[in-house]
């Protein structure tokens, strides 16, 4: 069962289940934190409390309009104040696609706030940020997501036959379009590639973040068509903390629903570690 909370001046929708040490669970484009169903019951038999929130613009949580409310710094502003109305001062983090981005950032400027951090599939954003044109070839539809109009009305043709193709066809897709149909939505997910991805970033020197003083777990699915491997392994050179490193094989992008039974797995035995 879910919640709506009141957190940066909208309301998310939480779910927020179990005891124990908690863990926050961060999705990314196009999820909810539906995408985590097959974690979620692993981490509660682990003896884990577990907090999911649709992160703003997707799911049941607000969607407010223009696309500077989607901004990074707005996101990581939206974590910080749940975990604050949840009282709690410190989390395990386990993120996934841009709810890993946002991840980093919070790891990385709220240090405090995090115990232990496992990133699926993104490496940290200075990583992404130095992984060159490779990496910046196979993120060939943040550059189609930037325009406005056009990537929706692209998207929704033909029974949205272009965001299936784009998805491989995963299973997952039709859940995606039945989010993504709810009014205002598919724009609001397209914004945050529009707040945080547009094209003139790569004109300017990288900003680069802090590096993280976590204990992190990098896991990456050797059958990723959007993420390189380089970007992931890259990460050692931004964590200050152990740093440990699984390459899942044969799983896509989405490996916490490809091979469950493997992260799973592994996510329990890294939040347990002391």
């Amino acid at each position: 069962m879910t919640q709506r909370i009141s957190v940066n001046g909208i309301h998310l929708n939480v779910l927020d289940v179990g005891s124990g040490p908690p863990v926050l669970l961060l999705h990314g484009f196009p999820d909810t934190h539906r995408v985590w169903r097959h974690q979620v019951p692993a981490l509660l038999n682990a003896g884990f409390r577990v907090i999911a929130p649709d992160l703003r613009g997707f799911g049941e949580s607000d969607r407010p309009e223009g696309v500077n409310s989607y901004a990074m710094p707005t996101i990581v502003q939206d974590i910080v104040a749940l975990l604050d109305q949840l009282s709690l001062p410190k989390v395990h983090l386990v993120c996934h696609d841009f709810g890993a981005a946002a991840g980093w950032v919070l790891a990385a400027f709220h240090s405090s706030r995090i115990d232990r951090m496992a990133a699926l599939s993104v490496g940290h954003v200075n990583a992404m940020r130095l992984s060159g044109l490779d990496q910046q070839a196979m993120s060939w539809y943040m550059l189609l997501f930037q325009f406005e109009g056009l990537a929706e009305e692209l998207l929704r043709a033909d029974g949205w036959s272009f965001l299936r193709n784009w998805g491989r066809h995963h299973p997952e897709a039709d859940h995606w379009i039945e989010e993504l149909t709810k009014p205002g939505a598919l724009t609001a997910a397209l914004n945050w590639y529009r707040a945080n991805q547009h094209p003139s970033r790569l004109l300017a020197p990288p900003e680069l973040i802090p590096t993280v003083a976590s204990p992190v777990l990098s896991l990456w699915s050797s059958n990723d068509p959007y993420l390189g491997e380089a970007q992931v392994v890259r990460t050692r050179e931004f964590v200050t903390g152990p740093w440990q490193y699984l390459r899942v094989e044969g799983a896509g992008h989405w490996l916490q629903l490809d091979r469950p039974e493997i992260v799973n797995r592994a996510l329990v035995d890294f939040l347990a570690e002391r």
